[in-house]
């Protein structure tokens, strides 16, 4: 989403509201207050051996109204503490309920990747600290776009189709990642405690980072065709998702897997999954999860046939540029949490978590990657 989409989606959301301010504006909000230390000097996940109550707490407001009978307007506001608390757009749609089943969602929205996509951010709404950060940690969770929605149900079983489409762009300082004609459809069922998702999409991607431009600059003055090869540039992702729950309200199970593969780039192919349970005991929740995450493909480089046909002087080093770009993106690592939710009051939590993070490929990164720690963490997540 460029900057200027953001501003009219905001301008005419904002409009929209006021021209309703007759009618009731719904303002809900939620707050994170987290705090966190690894046992080691690293930084995972944006927490380091300094003691840090900013990068994971946020604030946010999100705002609501009614600009006709069938149409609502939608608006949340984020400051999160890793971007000094600056306020932004998170959402900024308008829903149109076609009938009791089905509404189209326009504008600036979450994407339905996963199972709490659209709860994320709100720490309240599930038991963790963060939602498993080896699937719920994607280069984008907001698209620009369209969404169709269908819920309905048949006896026990009740459904929700939802079918996404649109741009998106993230903008991290260090790198740009855009994708066009994203498409996703997604469904979920559930049957008494038993619930089920799957969900598949694909998008064009492009990324640019400087660092990663320069290298793919050298490669292409003496081999256009392998730096077209590794550059990320409009080239086809695919995504695929599956979850299942089980929860009877005294106690519950729960995974995810995902894949993300974009087979022309020197991206891996990413596997990401987690398994979680606990139970609930009065106010209190303990629970465990692991999760991990593989983006190593054993250690296997692409595009080695393409510096094969290369004459041989070239060879040893635009295959070492080859190899390299690739193995800085390895990933291979997983960490396990014990965690204990309280519940100060109905709409307030106490949770506190420990955290073993191992990488198995720790000895093959560079100096300030990610190394084995123990993490600790407390929050605090009320909604009102």
């Amino acid at each position: 989403m460029t900057k200027y989409t953001k501003i009219y989606t905001g301008l005419a959301l904002a409009t929209a509201l006021s021209a309703q301010a007759h009618a009731d504006i719904r303002i809900n909000g939620f707050a994170n207050l987290t705090a966190g230390v690894t046992t080691e000097d690293t930084n995972i996940f944006e927490t380091t051996e300094d003691f840090d109550f900013a990068s994971k707490s946020l604030f946010a407001l999100q705002l609501s109204g009614d600009v006709t009978e069938n149409v609502t307007a939608t608006a949340q506001i984020i400051g999160s503490g890793s971007d000094d608390f600056s306020a932004k757009f998170e959402w900024a749609y308008l829903t149109y309920n076609m009938s009791e089943t089905s509404t189209i969602t326009a504008g600036l929205f979450r994407l339905p990747l996963f199972r709490y996509s659209a709860s994320i951010d709100v720490s309240y709404s599930y038991h963790w600290i963060t939602a498993p950060e080896t699937v719920y940690v994607v280069p984008f969770n907001n698209i620009s776009g369209l969404r169709y929605d269908y819920a309905n149900y048949s006896g026990d079983f009740e459904y929700l189709w939802q079918v996404s489409y649109g741009n998106y762009k993230e903008d991290t300082g260090e790198s740009v990642t855009t994708g066009t004609d994203l498409f996703l459809t997604s469904f979920e069922g559930t049957y008494k405690s038993f619930k089920g998702r799957v969900a598949i999409g694909r998008a064009d991607n492009t990324s640019q980072r400087e660092s990663v431009n320069n290298i793919l600059a050298g490669v292409a003055a003496a081999s256009p065709t392998l730096a077209d090869e590794l550059a990320l540039n409009d080239d086809s992702g695919v995504f695929v998702g599956v979850g299942f729950e089980y929860d009877n309200f005294e106690w519950f199970v729960s995974a995810e897997y995902t894949t993300i593969d974009v087979k022309e780039s020197f991206n891996p192919k990413n596997t990401a999954y987690y398994v979680t349970a606990g139970t609930r005991l009065g106010k209190f929740t303990p629970h465990i999860t692991y999760q991990a995450k593989d983006a190593f493909n054993d250690g296997k480089i692409k595009f080695q046939d393409t510096v094969a046909s290369l004459p041989a002087a070239l060879q040893p080093a635009l295959g070492g540029a080859n190899a390299g770009l690739q193995a800085a993106t390895f990933a291979d690592y997983s960490m396990i949490t014990l965690g204990l939710r309280y519940d100060i009051i109905s709409n307030t939590a106490l949770k506190a978590e420990v955290t073993k993070f191992d990488n198995k490929l720790e000895s093959m990164l560079s100096p300030d990657a990610p190394v084995d720690t123990n993490i600790v963490q407390f929050s605090v997540n009320y909604v009102f």
